[in-house]
């Protein structure tokens, strides 16, 4: 499945962001049967789970995000956002959304998010 992430940028500490993943040319029946995921890479790093969410909508969180971002789905628009607040420096990184149903995962071409302190 093809993914399209957007909505990054520059945001001062404490600040939010939304960020978006479409999969346009999914087929609706068959994208509500993947499990969709945020993961972000910062420099030096390696690339972290961040927030995911099954079919069923369960909901699944790092740590060092829990109680600050939240990963929703809507299957109509074919679309997963992911909600940020109380953004940090830490979080800067570049996120990827991920799509996975147990036969390969597919990934988008990432998006970077800037926290400044």
């Amino acid at each position: 499945v093809q993914l399209q992430a957007s909505g990054g940028g520059l945001v001062q500490a404490g600040g939010s962001l939304r960020l978006t993943c479409a999969a346009p040319r999914a087929i609706t029946s068959v994208y509500r049967m993947y499990t969709m995921a945020w993961y972000r890479q910062a420099p030096g790093k390696q690339r972290e789970l961040v927030a995911s969410i099954t079919g069923g909508s369960g909901t699944n969180y790092a740590d060092s995000v829990k109680g600050r971002f939240t990963i929703r789905r809507d299957d109509s628009q074919k679309k997963i956002y992911l909600q940020m607040s109380s953004l940090k420096p830490e979080d800067t990184a570049v996120y990827y959304c991920n799509a996975d149903r147990g036969d390969g995962a597919s990934w988008g071409q990432g998006t970077l998010v800037t926290v400044s302190s």
